[in-house]
């Protein structure tokens, strides 16, 4: 795999992939919910809540790497 030149795109602060993490949380978590919906225009599908958490594990992926 390829290293990134650090130099040529530093690291997002700390705060930012806190705040990262905790809106995709929110997401996922409404995504999760609005699984079983009594709307059905309300509901999401298989693909929007797997979006939604794969979005959630790439933002604690990043914040684990900050974290090193």
């Amino acid at each position: 795999m390829p290293r990134r030149d650090a130099s040529r795109e530093p690291p997002p602060p700390l705060q930012d992939l806190i705040e990262e993490v905790v809106v995709r949380f929110d997401a996922y978590a409404r995504a999760r919910a609005a699984r079983d919906s009594l709307f059905p225009t309300a509901r999401t599908t298989p693909r929007q809540e797997q979006r939604a958490f794969d979005d959630l594990q790439a933002a604690v992926t990043r914040l684990r790497k900050w974290l090193g």
